[in-house]
């Protein structure tokens, strides 16, 4: 059965994840119920990177297997079906094997901190009026680099088999008046880019020094990280796949 890969995009504040979820509302349930309201048969997603609830995504994907041909003059009738606050970018064919989870070879997140009160930010970054260091907070972004065990970086009852992850960038930089913390791997832990911005904050604030930054990550407890940094601050950038993929 042919297989296909939808690319979206969405503002998560008012859904408890990507995730369809049992009393709660979620970026796949309500995609699938878009597919279902128009192509009058019941759909079954496949999420390519789990955000929580309240993160949002320029680019997310999930999969999916259909009988039929898709035309792709329907986004615009789909986009109309949807809330206002999801799109479907793009729909194409993949191969049968093709999987939108495990053949990602990276993500890329960036979380958003300003400074100074800006209604057009409220929503999509975290108001944090207090001065940091941000070369401290380069130096414990760097660090990041050097490791791959982020036991203390993952929320507790997760269910993974374990804590490695391969971190390609990590930075943070100025755009605008905002400071954007910038980060790529092959996989992220539930909360862990919250908690890596959140304890990065610790450090640019004074409260810990880069060395005991270091120490956090080595002692792999995530009683030491900071995950208090709200979920609307946070954004998944992009989804990255083998040419041979998208290229279909």
């Amino acid at each position: 059965m042919p297989r296909f890969f939808i690319e979206v995009s969405y503002k998560g504040g008012n859904y408890s994840g990507l995730q369809v979820q049992e009393n709660a509302n979620s970026i796949q349930a309500e995609v699938e119920r878009c597919l279902q309201i128009f192509y009058k048969e019941r759909f079954s997603l496949t999420g390519s990177s789990r955000t929580d609830a309240g993160v949002h995504a320029l680019q997310n994907y999930f999969h999916f297997d259909y009988k039929n041909d898709l035309d792709p003059s329907n986004i615009y009738h789909l986009n109309a079906i949807l809330p206002r606050d999801i799109v479907i970018k793009n729909i194409f064919q993949v191969s049968a094997e093709a999987h939108c989870r495990f053949d990602a070879i990276s993500r890329s997140y960036r979380y958003i901190i300003y400074h100074k009160k800006d209604p057009f930010l409220e929503d999509r970054a975290y108001f944090f009026p207090y001065w940091i260091n941000m070369e401290a907070m380069q130096q414990a972004g760097s660090i990041i680099l050097e490791y791959q065990d982020f036991t203390s970086f993952s929320k507790r009852n997760t269910q993974v088999n374990n804590f490695i992850c391969t971190i390609h960038e990590s930075n943070w930089k100025a755009e605008g008046s905002s400071q954007v913390y910038h980060v790529t791997g092959n996989r992220f832990l539930r909360g862990m880019v919250r908690g890596l911005a959140g304890t990065m904050l610790r450090v640019g604030t004074g409260k810990i020094t880069v060395d005991q930054f270091r120490n956090i990550i080595e002692r792999r407890d995530s009683s030491l990280a900071d995950f208090s940094v709200p979920a609307h601050g946070l954004f998944l950038r992009e989804v990255n796949y083998p040419d041979h993929i998208i290229s279909m």
